[in-house]
């Protein structure tokens, strides 16, 4: 776990000015643009050609094109591509609503309002007070889950989609996000539908486990490595931390090179993506060296570890419940 009592000095604006100069921070829509037609192409392949395959390859195809659908709607909010947030939001249904059935509006709000801004303070960041507060100085104290804390938190990963989707209707139909709503539906008869038409339930059913078990687990291993285990703070204290400060005190790296930036979607530069959510994910990897050239240079401490080393360290935080 990352922790300090060092200050950092409030610097944000240097390190900031680099980046922006060296074209950083500027949009990509031309390939932004390439990725988003990529993806689109891909799922219109796989359901027209579905009866080609093998359950299981289609299956590992979806995940695939999936979890990049997830990546882009991701980018796409963070207005990674576009300036414009009205047309990015509008874009980002295509990936979000239709391919995954999850709702943009739901996203924005818990994670580029929410967690982006107060990230790891505890009473606003609602994913720090997972499990029961495990990985928070604020422990609940159940003894079920002090008995079966390591099933009920690495199996949750195998079911990181459906609870995505799940949290996302509730979302919308408490804000009665109408419009939202049906394109949400509309990812049943395009997607399953399509699937049952074409290679029948059977062996949609197969795909639709194979994609499960799969994509789940790849989004949530993914997603945790990025704060928890970090430090964590209450309201009152966030409000005293520099920009720099909570983000770099609250977020983990990983390191490795072009596949695992690959494989994470960006978030293993979770550091950079933090203090710049807008620096579109291609150009995060050179973020990066910036940003532990400046932290070595002003003697700040920069949060990196192996995957597996991160791992390990959630593992040793929820131990403490």
């Amino acid at each position: 776990m990352s922790t300090t009592t060092t200050p950092y000095p409030d610097i944000f604006d240097e390190l900031k000015s680099e980046v922006r100069k060296a074209g950083l921070l500027e949009r990509i829509p031309v390939r932004g643009s390439i990725e988003m037609i990529a993806v689109i192409i891909s799922i219109t392949v796989a359901l027209v050609t579905a009866p080609l395959w093998n359950p299981v390859l289609l299956g590992l195809f979806m995940t695939l094109v999936f979890t990049r659908s997830v990546f882009v709607s991701h980018d796409i909010l963070h207005t990674q591509y576009f300036k414009s947030k009205s047309l990015s939001k509008k874009l980002s249904y295509p990936f979000s609503a239709f391919i995954l059935s999850n709702s943009s509006s739901w996203w924005d709000y818990k994670h580029n309002v929410n967690h982006h801004t107060y990230c790891n303070i505890i009473e606003k960041d609602e994913d720090i007070r997972a499990l029961d507060g495990a990985f928070t100085p604020n422990k609940g104290d159940s003894p079920f889950i002090k008995k079966y804390k390591y099933l009920i938190f690495w199996g949750s990963m195998f079911f990181m989609f459906p609870a995505f989707i799940a949290q996302s209707y509730s979302f919308v139909i408490k804000r009665k996000l109408w419009g939202e709503f049906t394109l949400m539906l509309l990812h049943w008869p395009l997607i399953w539908g399509t699937l049952i038409y074409q290679i029948g339930a059977l062996n949609t059913l197969y795909v639709a486990l194979t994609m499960n078990f799969v994509l789940s687990p790849w989004l949530a291993f993914g997603f945790i490595t990025n704060h928890l285990g970090c430090e964590t703070f209450d309201e009152e204290e966030g409000k005293k931390l520099s920009w720099l400060e909570l983000q770099m005190r609250t977020s983990r790296s990983l390191s490795g090179g072009s596949f695992v930036h690959w494989f994470y979607g960006g978030l293993n530069t979770q550091i950079e993506h933090h203090l710049f959510p807008k620096a579109p994910r291609f150009n995060l990897l050179k973020v990066q060296k910036m940003t532990k050239d400046f932290a070595k240079k002003h003697n700040i401490p920069y949060f990196e570890t192996t995957p597996i080393v991160a791992y390990v360290q959630i593992n040793n935080a929820l131990k403490e419940y």
